[in-house]
């Protein structure tokens, strides 16, 4: 029998790119339309394991990208934002959630991807309004997943009568350690389990694949979902890196117990029973484990995995983070996210609350004086952890401006005299000034990484004009923070000079960098960013006076 391999290869290639695009625009669709809110969701909704694997499953059903989910928990602990113990339920629950895909492809719906196609060609292209645009990205996703699917599945029929094909799925029933390696390493170049599992199902719907051939490397893949989530581990906090590790330890502990399981015969009867018993609970199930098409059947092994393994290591989260913890030891200089002196018990003593708000604004400045540092740290550098602390900061204080400025209101309310109304507005005036520090901040480590991006290098003169105006700013803000503290009218005045010495500079080194760049010294991206820059670090320059001028009494 003659095989058109070219045909094979391009279906299969072609149908594939088709179904990874098609995922990654629908997951990017639906993260749009979550925003924020998936964020703020899996933070509150992890105060328990239970909660969290709750959390986790539902955040990742929506987004239908474990990886997602995990990758952006990865980011919410190096953050400080989530504990070790509050990760590893989430990511219990990623993996449950992943399994939405599986049971969609499961439901042959290539049939009405074309038409789904339309309607979100309509909505991304026809419609004004920008929510209905990324309704429309996400229908237009959702099909090109499905229609990936049916391309591919043209390319890969032809498989189950190639010899070469049929001896590797062979030797994969024999050694079914040899299909979790595959599954494994498939999935970890894909990055997408979801992706790595289609292929799977449309496999075994072609007759490529057999039931007891696929399991085993279904294992496999939800090892090697987790290999993005260590990708981005890379350069983060201990702890952060210990979250990406459990997803690791967790899916390879599951498959360690499974696999035993179904090479005797129990895990495929668990299944059965599972589908037998509780299919009716599934809507789109008819019949029994015999009467589902391969596709669902695959998928419903997935989610029987998914949720047995989780139920299994659930009464151990504890155990399982103090295992990584010993793989990877050493401490994290925690960030504490959250206001750190503002008492609600308090509100009933002004004085009392108003004196805590103060320890409060000169705690953010502190941590504002913290992240510039960072920031200028990867400018000289180029170290991206020192960025990813900067931001991580950057973040906190946000925080802190909404936190601490609500508490000085609602002391506001009570009967203050004008001495302490005069610190409230002289509070509340500065976190401002505070909060566009960190502002500026974050700019010097987005036109750093601009720099860096583009591969771009300032002159020696350039660097010297830099470091200089730089450690004049970064004084002028301390005094400023200093005589918020000790309401030292002599050190607000020289904030003020300090600031003039600023300004001067900034013209100066305009002037010089516009010089070298006529000179050919350095070149017009050097010069966008060097310039944007020096803007920032005179910016905070300005607000360093603010603060010292609300001491002044001036503003």
């Amino acid at each position: 029998m003659k095989f058109n391999y070219q045909e094979i290869l391009f279906l299969s290639l072609g149908g594939l790119a088709f179904f990874l695009f098609g995922i990654k625009y629908m997951s990017d669709g639906l993260q749009s339309v979550a925003g924020d809110k998936m964020r703020a969701f899996l933070e509150k909704g992890t105060k328990t394991p239970l909660r969290g694997v709750l959390t986790g499953t539902l955040v990742t059903a929506l987004i239908q990208s474990s990886s997602g989910t995990t990758v952006l928990t990865v980011g919410l602990v190096n953050a400080g934002l989530l504990s070790l113990r509050q990760a590893i339920g989430i990511i219990m629950g990623a993996n449950i959630g992943t399994t939405v895909t599986a049971y969609l492809i499961g439901f042959k719906l290539g049939d009405y991807a074309l038409p789904i196609a339309v309607v979100g060609t309509i909505l991304l292209f026809f419609s004004k309004n920008k929510r209905l645009n990324t309704i429309g990205q996400v229908l237009f996703g959702f099909a090109l997943l499905f229609y990936g699917m049916e391309v591919m599945g043209k390319g890969l029929k032809p498989l189950k009568n190639i010899p070469f094909f049929i001896n590797a799925m062979t030797n994969i029933e024999n050694m079914p350690v040899l299909g979790v390696l595959v599954g494994t390493v498939f999935t970890g170049i894909v990055q997408s389990s979801s992706a790595t599992i289609g292929i799977l199902q449309e496999l075994a719907y072609q007759g490529a694949v057999t039931y007891h051939q696929a399991v085993p490397i279904l294992f496999g893949d939800n090892i090697g979902t987790t290999i993005t989530a260590l990708l981005a581990s890379i350069g983060t906090s201990v702890t952060a890196r210990r979250a990406a590790l459990t997803h690791f330890m967790f899916n390879l502990i599951g498959t360690i117990i499974f696999l035993p399981l179904f090479l005797v015969g129990i895990f495929p009867e668990i299944v059965r029973l599972f589908t037998d018993y509780i299919y009716i609970l599934i809507p789109g199930f008819e019949g029994t484990w015999e009467t589902l098409n391969i596709k669902m059947q695959i998928a419903q092994t997935h989610g029987v995995f998914n949720v047995s393994n989780t139920i299994i290591h659930l009464p151990f989260v504890s155990l399982l983070a103090a295992f990584v913890t010993k793989l990877i030891p050493g401490e994290d200089k925690t960030l504490e996210f959250g206001p750190k002196y503002l008492e609600p018990r308090l509100l009933g003593n002004p004085s009392v609350a108003l004196s805590q708000a103060g320890r409060e604004v000169l705690r953010m400045g502190m941590l504002a004086k913290e992240s510039f540092s960072h920031a200028v740290a990867y400018f000289f550098t180029g170290l991206e952890n020192e960025a990813k602390q900067s931001l991580q900061l950057e973040e906190i204080i946000d925080d802190l401006e909404n936190k601490i400025t609500e508490y000085i209101v609602k002391i506001s309310e009570k009967k203050m005299s004008t001495e302490e109304s005069n610190q409230a507005y002289i509070y509340i005036q500065a976190v401002n000034d505070i909060e566009r520090v960190g502002d500026h901040t974050e700019n010097i480590v987005e036109l750093t990484k601009a720099g860096i991006d583009h591969g771009i290098r300032f002159s020696i003169e350039a660097i010297a004009d830099m470091r200089k105006m730089i450690d004049k700013t970064q004084e002028t803000y301390v005094w400023a923070l200093e005589s918020l503290e000790k309401n030292d009218f002599e050190l607000a005045k020289k904030v003020v000079k300090n600031d003039d010495y600023i300004d001067e500079m900034e013209k100066e080194f305009r002037r010089a960098h516009i010089t070298r760049l006529n000179e050919g010294v350095c070149n017009g991206n050097a010069g966008a960013i060097y310039l944007d820059i020096l803007s920032n670090l005179e910016r905070i320059g300005d607000h360093s006076v603010n603060i010292a001028q609300y001491v002044l009494g001036e503003r």
